[in-house]
Formats: structure tokens, sequence, C-alpha cells
């Protein structure tokens, strides 16, 4: 196919960490990450709209004017066809930065006693494709959607975060995150939230979950206070 002059998205591959949001955001198939990192896999599959720019927290794409191959979206189609018969993982988890292994050496009196007092939560489920927008615990509640991984961090998760919040939890990497799109519509626009507290964990793939919020709030058209808290890998409060 000739080369012609037009815009293109460009990936600066010494920003990106390879945190995989990017790639769902391309409705083309254009990205996938590859050795770690968000790569164009081919030309011909970028519409050169950028629908991506707004999904990357490290503001590694760009778009870009150059010689390139012309759009194809038969092409495209063609490729969507295959990606959905072989069902590729969108992302590679052993390439993210988040997943990677650590240890952490601690002495005795800073372990926690996680039997120290009483539990905080006050309904279920709690699994965020279980509940139902229709919940009566979600009635004006102020609302906690925590990523999977960050009560198991943080020792103090229930007193600090917890206690008085309705929650709901999920994982923004491995789970559905345009079905948790659509149930946090739902509940936004039907449960009168009076405000939503997003808690994640330090790692790049986590970041997720505010995007998924911060999306569902828009498309419900709503205006609820947001608030957000990020927990370390070392279960310290950032």
């Amino acid at each position: 196919m000739n080369a012609v002059l037009r815009k293109i998205v460009h990936i600066d591959e010494e920003k990106c960490n390879g945190c995989g949001l990017c790639v769902p955001a391309c409705a083309e198939g254009a990205i996938q990450i590859i050795d770690g990192k968000a790569r164009l896999i081919d030309e011909k599959f970028c519409d050169g709209i950028g629908a991506c720019l707004g999904e990357c927290p490290q503001g590694a794409i760009n778009i870009e004017e150059r010689e390139a191959s012309e759009f194809d979206e038969q092409a495209v189609t063609e490729h969507l066809q295959k990606t959905v018969v072989q069902k590729p993982p969108a992302v590679s988890f052993s390439a993210c930065p988040g997943s990677a292994a650590q240890s952490f050496q601690r002495q005795p009196e800073q372990s926690a006693n996680a039997t120290s007092g009483p539990s905080c939560l006050g309904h279920w489920p709690i699994q965020l494709h279980l509940v139902s927008p229709q919940s009566p615990f979600l009635k004006q509640a102020d609302l906690l959607i925590c990523a999977d991984c960050a009560p198991f961090a943080y020792a103090g998760f229930h007193q600090d975060f917890l206690k008085g919040k309705t929650l709901v939890i999920g994982c923004p990497k491995l789970d559905d995150a345009a079905a948790y799109q659509q149930k946090l519509g739902q509940i936004f626009t039907q449960a009168d939230i009076k405000s939503i507290t997003v808690l994640h964990m330090e790692v790049p793939c986590c970041f997720g979950l505010l995007h998924i919020v911060k999306q569902a709030l828009a498309a419900a058209a709503v205006d609820i206070p947001l608030k957000t808290q990020v927990v370390g890998v070392k279960g310290n409060k950032l």
C-alpha cells in the first residue's frame, strides 16, 4: 500500500509503562502490548483520530503528521474478526510493571493484628458484578469503590476506609471494564449516591478503576463529589 501524508498515532516508548489502558480504547485494535510497551502493530489499522490519547496516564501517546500507509477499513474489519476468533489477551500480564514479584521484610512489631476490631462491612454482596443498582444499601450512600487488592495490602482498611461507607469491589485489569462502567452508571443515576471514594493500588493498571468511574459519571451526567485514595504495594497510604 502506498504511503501518504496523514495523521497517525505516535507512542513514546520511553514514557510508556505498559499499563495497557490504551489497548481497549482503540476500536480498530491497532495497539497491543509487546515486550512491556504499547506499540502500533500496523499503520493501516490506525485512523489517526486518537481515541487512545486520553487513556494514557503517562502522556506517552500523541498524534503526528507523517508519511504512513493509508488507513484500511477492510483490513481493520478482518483484523478485528481474527482477534475475536483467537481471543488474545489485550495485555500481557507478565509485562505489566504492577505484576512484578516483590518481597517485603517486616519486623514482628510491624505485623498488623487483623482481628483487633469489628468489621465495618454492613451489606452483601460487594462484588460489583453481583450488586444490583436497586439494592437498598446503595440509596443515598457514601460509596467506596475499591480495587480488589487494596483491603489485603492496607491493614487498617475497615477503620480508615470502609467505616460509614457502602462498598463495591472490582479489578480494572482482570474484570470487564465496560460492564463495570455500565453498572456504575446505573448506580449513579438510580441510587442518589451522596459521595464516591475510589480506593486503588499504586500500580499503573489499577489507575484504570478511577478512569472507569469517571467515564461512568460522564455517561450518567450526574455531579457527585469524587475523592481518590491510593495504597502502596507495601501497605502504606499514599
